[in-house]
């Protein structure tokens, strides 16, 4: 992994030159102008881990370069701020190495450091050791708690002290709303939580006025487009295979007060089997597909993007919305998607400056011979 280098005075230099790799990159399925979401050049992720390194006396957080030529040569790398982390995460760093460092029950095998934030305030930090904690380390944790104003827990194998709650709130501003999150500890959350807000607006505006039919997503994760694009649909049905994530989902459609949207554990592989009439079971009846009028999909697939038998499978909607975070296995899902639909929008997310990485979102709308043909 290559640490990434912060220059904010760069910044729009790096953003233009994945635009235009992008652009370059899709430019055969002949998609609209490309909109660009930019990120704050620094501070923008709420989500770290580092390894804890111990040299003697000395304590301090570490990642490891790895050799480009050789990725079995590694290079440990003293960090003692990280620009790419949010601001709470770099004031805090300095604090708690500073609050364990001469407490033996706090910094014994502890080899790595995990800090879950917030944009309204909440901080979530997880210990892990190579060692059984007991009561003793409890003890020492809640006072290092207090003392910090966080919520701590601490891990160990097979082992997982909740010192106080094991998740945070985020509260995102989107479109002149409020939605509110639950993000537990240790399942996946969208690491920049502005870029996120940028792309629950575009899907809120790409899906606006569907209030006649009904949406499906797959790879839901913990409601987070569940909850932004209810209001856009008569009903929602949206799945998700992780036991965390659909409990944590579930919880977020209520606090946020929404009453048209469902939530149920099953793959996307097994969904498909589902409303083909393949696939049974008191999952399946649960969810009660025939009542649906599907008129949108919208999948946000992990980096291998989806298989072939997906692909033809969305090619059954009037309308996809991809959000992708793998711009190579996107274009080759395009290949399929795009004999049956048109690309309508076409977006890049900066989710991860300083990197090679972009997350896309890409709105496809099926051609009209499709739709009486």
């Amino acid at each position: 992994m290559a640490i990434p280098v912060v220059d904010p005075a760069r910044y729009d230099q790096q953003l233009e030159a994945k635009r235009e790799r992008i652009t370059r990159a899709f430019a055969r399925f002949a998609p609209p102008t490309l909109e660009v979401f930019p990120s704050p050049p620094s501070h923008f992720r709420q989500r770290c881990e580092f390894r804890l390194w111990h040299e003697g006396d000395d304590l301090f957080y570490a990642m490891f370069e790895v050799d480009p030529e050789d990725p079995t040569r590694k290079t440990v790398v003293r960090l003692d701020q990280y620009p790419v982390a949010s601001r709470q995460i770099n004031e805090l760093m300095p604090r708690l190495l500073d609050a364990i460092r001469d407490h033996d029950l706090l910094r014994r095998r502890l080899f790595q450091v995990e800090f879950l934030t917030t944009l309204s305030g909440e901080v979530l930090v997880t210990l892990i050791y190579h060692r059984r904690l007991d009561e003793a380390w409890e003890i020492k944790a809640r006072a290092l708690q207090r003392a910090l104003g966080v919520m701590i827990i601490g891990r160990a194998r097979k082992q997982r002290l909740v010192l106080e709650r094991d998740h945070v709130w985020e509260r995102l501003e989107v479109d002149g709303e409020s939605l509110v999150y639950q993000q537990v500890e240790n399942s996946f959350t969208q690491p920049n939580a502005e870029i996120c807000r940028a792309m629950l607006a575009w899907a809120r505006d790409v899906t606006r006025g569907s209030q006649d039919g009904d949406l499906v997503e797959l790879y839901c994760g913990n409601g987070n487009f569940t909850v932004a694009l209810a209001d856009n649909f008569r009903r929602v049905l949206a799945t998700e295979i992780s036991r965390t994530s659909v409990a944590s989902a579930r919880i977020n459609l209520e606090a946020n007060g929404i009453g048209n949207a469902e939530v149920g554990r099953m793959s996307a592989e097994a969904f498909s089997q589902a409303l083909k009439g393949e696939k049974g079971g008191r999952r399946v009846a649960e969810m009660a597909l025939d009542d649906y009028a599907f008129s949108t999909v919208l999948v946000d697939p992990p980096r291998a993007g989806l298989d072939e038998e997906s692909c033809h499978q969305l090619s059954d909607y009037a309308r996809i919305v991809y959000i992708s975070c793998n711009p190579e296995t996107l274009a080759d899902n395009l290949e399929t998607l795009c004999r049956t639909h048109d690309i309508r929008r076409f977006a890049l997310f900066d989710q991860f400056p300083w990197t090679h990485h972009c997350e896309c979102g890409v709105l496809l709308e099926r051609r009209e011979a499709y739709v009486t043909g």
